[in-house]
């Protein structure tokens, strides 16, 4: 009698857990400042360091811990003002069936600062630690689509910021993808910088796609977070623009108020300078938009 009944309760128990792990779990700022003081731990990163590539490797082993993501290294020669450097992008795929991919991008590199110690805090550690949080949050989330995961390298200039000396990751994985035919995939881009520091305010950034923009914005607003995201637009050189420029629809969310964020480009940009509200924030509303897309 007893066995008989138990027996259909742990199935019962067991279909819940399975249904809760389909689910998966929401984004936790709790757990991306974790993720950004691990990387903070490595010290100055700059392209072509052992810290850099010892960051790399703890960014592949938490990937491979996730549920169904793909990680594929993407490594480049950058030539550089102090000549050729190895890069390598990290990209992490999760499949969809769609035939189509959305792409979450950021930089895992920091300045090379000579006679500084700048360990990037928030320039390089937010948008590498909000990646592997969304990673993590991803693993259970039902998507029609591919969604990528990037971290790209040498997003930083070795000297004065130009075309050519800027930008190396994502201006060669643009190349790369519009080559292979993945670019004509991509519904929409989503680059994350400098998004973990107190007092977040996301640039409006007029480079950008509008209708991107739009879809973001009215999903922070709706979600309560619409006094963290300016309506009056600015305008920067980032990740995104090796994209826009290909015509893709892409979208750069950086808070990139140096009036305010004195610690830009300084050994002040230290853990000391995040909120895990600012990552709860911009996870919470990405995660929407990414259901919407």
């Amino acid at each position: 009698m007893h066995r008989k009944k138990i027996v259909p309760i742990a199935l019962i128990l067991a279909a819940g857990w399975l249904a809760l792990a389909a689910q998966g779990r929401e984004f936790s700022g709790a757990h991306a400042m974790d993720y950004a003081r691990k990387a903070v731990s490595f010290g100055p990163r700059p392209p072509g360091s052992a810290a850099l590539r010892n960051l790399r490797a703890y960014i592949v082993s938490q990937l491979k811990l996730v549920r169904g993501c793909e990680v594929i290294p993407d490594s480049f020669t950058g030539n550089t003002p102090i000549g050729s450097v190895p890069m390598v992008n990290i990209i992490a795929r999760f499949p969809g069936k769609s035939g189509r991919a959305v792409v979450l991008t950021g930089h895992y590199d920091t300045k090379k600062m000579a006679g500084m110690r700048f360990v990037g805090a928030d320039d390089g550690g937010s948008s590498t630690a909000f990646l592997l949080e969304m990673a993590e949050t991803l693993q259970g989330m039902p998507h029609n689509d591919d969604i990528y995961l990037v971290w790209f390298d040498g997003e930083e200039a070795f000297g004065q910021w130009s075309d050519s000396d800027s930008l190396y990751g994502s201006r060669h994985l643009a190349a790369r993808w519009a080559a292979d035919g993945t670019l004509g995939r991509i519904k929409a881009l989503i680059n994350v910088d400098m998004i973990g520091g107190k007092d977040l305010h996301v640039m409006n950034e007029e480079n950008s796609s509008p209708a991107l923009r739009k879809l973001i914005w009215n999903t922070a607003e709706r979600s309560g977070y619409g006094k963290y995201f300016d309506t009056a637009e600015g305008a920067t050189d980032d990740d995104h623009m090796p994209f826009v420029k290909l015509g893709v629809n892409a979208v750069d969310l950086i808070d990139f108020d140096t009036s305010k964020k004195t610690y830009w480009h300084t050994p002040e940009d230290t853990m000391d300078k995040l909120a895990v509200h600012s990552f709860d924030v911009l996870g919470a509303v990405l995660t929407e938009v990414l259901k919407q897309l």
